[in-house]
Order: C-alpha cells, then structure tokens, then sequence
C-alpha cells in the first residue's frame, strides 16, 4: 500500500530534477528543464515501485542504469573535431542516480549530491573556460602553392608562436599543397598565429 512519503519523494524528485535542469536549460543544451526532471522523477517512481516488487528490485534498479545508458548516449554527438553533449548526458546519468537516491529514502545523500551537481555545473564552468584560454587544441588547415611556401616554414610559425604540433597530415595535388595540423597552445598564441597567417598573401585558404 502507497504511503504519503512516497509522493514527498516524487515531489523532491520534481524539485531536484529542475534545479539541475534549470542550468541545462539555461545553457539551452538538448536536455533541459524538462527531461532532467522527468528523469529524476521517473527514477524515483522506479525505486519506489522495486520496494514494492521485493525481489524484482534488484532487477528494476540495474534496467534504470541500463535506460539511462540509451538515453544519454542518444545526446551525444561527433561535430567536426569535438565531441559534443558528454556534459548533459553524464547529468542525465547522475540525475537518474539521485532520484534512486530519492526513491530509497536517502534525503542527506541526495542533497549533498544535488549541491555538488549545481558546484559543478555552476562553479567549474569558469574553472573549465580559465584552462581552455590557457591550454587550447585547434585544427589547421593551410593551402599554399609549393613554389610560394613549404610545410616547414609553417611548421616553424608555429613553434615560433609557442603552438606545439600534436599530429600533422599533408598532401600535394599539382602545385596546390595542403598541410593540418593539430596544435595545442594558448588562445593569445593561436589569435597571434591567425593574424599571422591571415595576413600571408602566399596562402589560397586558411582554416581552423
């Protein structure tokens, strides 16, 4: 028989789920206010059923895990050289972790897992943007006719700049050279290097 502490958890779990999905959605990522809460409230409603269901709870417990595998590997997705939406499916993983945590009626540990989900979807984003200006990975892209230009002059712009040189790939079609690079290095060492590069009247296209 339901007790009425079990629609309290359905209702933290609403609460819950839209705090955290109020900054997915805030960020207008694919998963937003809405899913999050439905995932944080579908897991609870699972865990309450499986005290239920006695022994099929451990089953229950391990197909919430499952689902929520599909579902946040539906939101990621390959975009040229980034991997895009890793952030918002492993809050959907965690969601559907503290709405277990709801469901059995562990209060404390759902809270102190809520407060860390919000540190760290709040807080470490500028923790995360303070390393990318001092640590960046961009593709290079240069075309450039072979008599006007080589790869190790390049080559040498770049160490010139500070950018180190990860992996490269080049490839020559009549007098038409193209040269990648995959370099690591500081924002202002690739806006400098750019600039450089923009300004080379020698070079056909340029990207990155």
């Amino acid at each position: 028989m339901m007790h009425y502490e079990d629609f309290f958890k359905l209702f933290i779990a609403l609460l819950a789920g839209s705090l955290i999905g109020a900054e997915r959605e805030y960020r207008s990522k694919s998963a937003g206010l809405r899913t999050i809460a439905l995932i944080c409230v579908g897991a609870t409603l699972f865990t309450i059923m499986s005290n239920y269901l006695g022994n099929d709870n451990e089953r229950i417990a391990s197909n919430i895990v499952v689902g929520i595998g599909f579902l946040g590997a539906g939101i990621i997705f390959r975009e040229e050289n980034h991997v895009r939406g890793l952030t918002t499916s492993a809050t959907v993983w965690v969601t559907a972790a503290l709405g277990m945590c709801i469901g059995g009626g562990y209060y404390s540990l759902a809270t102190v897992g809520v407060i860390l989900v919000l540190i760290i979807l709040f807080l470490l984003v500028y923790v995360q943007k303070l390393i990318g200006h001092k640590q960046q990975i961009r593709n290079y892209r240069i075309v450039f006719n072979q008599g006007q230009g080589s790869i190790k002059h390049y080559e040498k712009e770049l160490k010139r700049f500070d950018l180190k040189i990860k992996q490269s790939k080049h490839n020559r079609i009549g007098n038409l050279v193209t040269a990648t690079w995959t370099v690591t290095g500081s924002e202002k060492n690739h806006k400098e290097f750019s600039q450089e590069i923009f300004d080379s009247p020698e070079i056909h296209e340029f990207d990155f």
